[in-house]
């Protein structure tokens, strides 16, 4: 679930309605500007519906730039996703280990090493055998409405520890038996970026990008901050706060988005330290420089009390922490 003015009189406007996020329109005139008329694709990434808007003087090379794109967002989402066959995760998951590995995984996954510990191991990306262990247990017919048994949490937390995963430029192990990996609390932040990039790099300046978690260079054509909107937790449609934004990237993470039980009391963001389901906060919104890192702080911080995130932006610079409190109070923590 993470910055640069420009001059040139070219900008892209990527959005999604997903993850927490809103996109806010500029309005109607935004549709045909100096720049041209929009190319525009729409899409599903890594489970996030995606929308690719490029405005330019050239259509041509506008529709060069979003099919460039979108082949880096097939070729990234068949290496990181957990539901294709044929991904590099599903093959490292089915193995044990991944010979030769994708550059990028080697890459995504010393990212996640590095946030796990800035967490004290909130963030974990071998959490995977946890949440395995709910979802079958509250598929069966007649479940424990408390939960799995304690005897099947200890055994998935032996599975557990992003400490044993073995990363090199030529084989990723996995260093226990049934360990399994998932990215889906940073590979979309981490994907945002990769379009972020290939965009800058064919001269696009003015850009919001939003494939599930949101990045934007520059400021919007007018001069004015991209609006993103933070949805509410209690009703997930309606926009609870208006960030503007100007080369930032911000994620949000909330138990509203799954329960694994009809009652709603095990969420999708499960403690990769004690197997449990913590409600410290029903909404976690994080603005920093990158998507990449937007993303999986996100996720951890909805694991970590304020102390907690205090202690972890405080090494940072250029991160900020809104969250909205289990009680329902709100609050912005900011890097020292």
């Amino acid at each position: 679930m993470n910055r640069h003015t420009a001059t040139r009189r070219r900008f892209v406007g990527i959005s999604a309605a997903a993850g927490g996020l809103a996109l806010l329109p500029p309005g109607a005139a935004a549709q045909r500007t100096a720049e041209g008329a929009a190319v525009t694709w729409r899409g599903v990434v890594l489970g996030a519906v995606g929308t690719i808007v490029v405005h330019h003087p050239d259509r041509i090379a506008a529709e060069r730039l979003v099919a460039r794109a979108l082949n880096e967002v097939r070729r990234l989402d068949g290496l990181f996703s957990l539901y294709r066959e044929d991904s590099a995760l599903v093959a490292l998951n089915r193995r044990g280990a991944l010979e030769a590995p994708p550059a990028d995984m080697v890459r995504l996954l010393a990212a996640c090493a590095r946030y796990a510990e800035l967490t004290g191991g909130a963030f974990d990306p071998t959490v995977q055998p946890l949440w395995r262990l709910y979802f079958e247990h509250f598929s069966r017919p007649g479940a424990d409405p408390a939960g799995p048994p304690a005897a099947a949490l200890s055994a998935a937390l032996g599975r557990v520890g992003y400490g044993r995963i073995l990363v090199g430029r030529d084989r990723i192990a996995l260093g226990a038996r049934g360990m399994q990996v998932t990215l889906n609390g940073i590979a979309q932040g981490y994907i945002t970026d990769r379009i972020v990039e290939l965009l800058r790099d064919g001269g696009i300046e003015r850009t919001m990008v939003d494939l599930g978690e949101a990045r934007v260079l520059g400021s919007r054509p007018d001069g004015r901050p991209w609006q993103v909107g933070l949805a509410d937790p209690d009703d997930p449609g309606r926009v609870r706060e208006t960030l503007g934004l100007v080369d930032r990237a911000v994620a949000t993470s909330g138990g509203y988005g799954m329960a694994f039980d009809p009652a709603g009391r095990f969420g999708h963001i499960l403690d990769p330290r004690t197997g449990a389901s913590p409600r410290l906060h029903r909404s976690v919104s994080v603005v920093a420089p990158d998507a990449t890192t937007a993303d999986a702080l996100s996720t951890a911080f909805s694991l970590m009390p304020p102390p907690a995130i205090d202690a972890a932006l405080a090494r940072l610079r250029g991160v900020a922490a809104h969250l909205v409190h289990a009680d329902g109070s709100a609050g912005v923590r900011t890097a020292g």
